[in-house]
């Protein structure tokens, strides 16, 4: 699919009206996936996962999605300063601190994130 058409998705009309963040770890794998599903499960967003590191990131993190967020919610700090160098039209995004020492879904690492958002919300 060319960017063009995955540009147009991005404003598609029936994604809902739910809030879009896109959640950001290094490679897309852990962190981010379940930064997603805490805030899917906790506050109905609308959320995708990417990585921050090309080499590694499953799905990478790219202007199409960049323009679809709503809000950047990134693992650690230098990944949100790193999307705004290559993407300067970036929404604002939300810095969680989050190591890399974590396996998916692991319970501290799901009750950190719901703590740390909670004080952006």
């Amino acid at each position: 699919m060319s960017t063009l058409n995955r540009m147009g998705n991005c404003h598609n009309i029936y994604q809902g009206a739910d809030k879009r963040v896109l959640c950001v770890c290094s490679a897309g794998l852990l962190r981010s996936p379940t930064i997603a599903r805490v805030l899917a499960e906790e506050y109905n967003y609308n959320t995708r996962a990417a990585g921050i590191i090309e080499e590694y990131a499953l799905i990478a993190v790219d202007d199409v999605l960049v323009e679809w967020a709503d809000e950047i919610v990134v693992a650690e700090k230098w990944m949100g300063d790193e999307i705004l160098s290559k993407f300067p039209k970036a929404t604002t995004f939300i810095s969680l601190d989050l190591p890399d020492i974590y396996t998916r879904m692991d319970p501290t690492l799901v009750r950190m994130i719901k703590e740390r958002y909670m004080e952006y919300v």
